[in-house]
């Protein structure tokens, strides 16, 4: 494992992935989103027009407060956030910061294809994480297409044990909470877009699966996983 010092100011190249071939991969769990499912998370989203997206306040650098009504002003940016697959390839561009990403494959890395037309969708092997200090995320889908989406509790000390896939059936979205990691929003069809919302400053935590811990994270791609217990 990387140790703190190794992972300050780093940057990623999101489009053109460096990843290690044929790390081990970590399974990780799917169960049906809800609102039970989803605590600790985030929320179900059926009204995205009008759902409340946090702000978080800036945090104080020492003994001082900051002052009520201020280090939360910046607003949200908002727009559309498309996911599609070309062949064994995931990728995303995101509206809300004009950024684009390359999030996944269906098979190791070194073997996937653009070109291939007979990719098996079964899995995405996720190479990167982030979450968001300053405030919440929302996805909601507006082609009404069921996805998949993989999240793991706030904490700097996160470990890929610790992350759970969740199932959407299209009629709702999600917003996670601030903090929470996550990843791509995985459609089950060729493509989706998404509404986005979130904190205009957008400040992003990341962590790189193979550099940290020499491992994908396998997210299984399955309709109708069994229910929260």
């Amino acid at each position: 494992m990387m140790n703190k010092a190794t992972t300050e100011r780093k940057s990623f190249d999101y489009m053109n992935p460096v990843v290690a071939p044929n790390l081990p991969r970590v399974d990780v769990p799917i169960v049906q989103a809800s609102a039970k499912s989803l605590q600790g998370f985030g929320e179900l989203v059926a009204d995205y027009k009008n759902h409340q997206v946090e702000i978080v306040t800036w945090p104080a650098q020492g003994w001082r407060s900051v002052d009520n009504g201020t280090g939360d002003e910046g607003g949200h940016a908002e727009g559309i956030f498309k996911f599609w697959w070309e062949g064994d390839v995931l990728l995303g561009e995101n509206e809300s910061v004009n950024d684009s990403y390359v999030l996944g494959w269906s098979k190791e890395p070194c073997e996937a294809s653009r070109e291939n037309l007979k990719a098996d969708r079964s899995q995405l092997l996720m190479w990167h994480a982030n979450y968001h200090p300053d405030g919440a995320q929302l996805f909601f889908p507006l082609d009404g297409r069921p996805f998949v989406a993989a999240f793991a509790k706030p904490g700097d000390d996160m470990t890929p044990s610790d992350w759970v896939a969740f199932y959407f059936d299209g009629s709702a979205g999600v917003c996670i909470h601030p903090g929470v990691w996550h990843e791509a929003i995985v459609p089950l069809t060729d493509s989706a877009r998404f509404y986005d919302k979130q904190g205009r400053v957008h400040a992003r935590v990341s962590c790189d699966f193979g550099k940290e811990f020499g491992v994908l994270i396998s997210i299984p791609l399955t309709e109708n996983p069994p229910g929260y217990e």
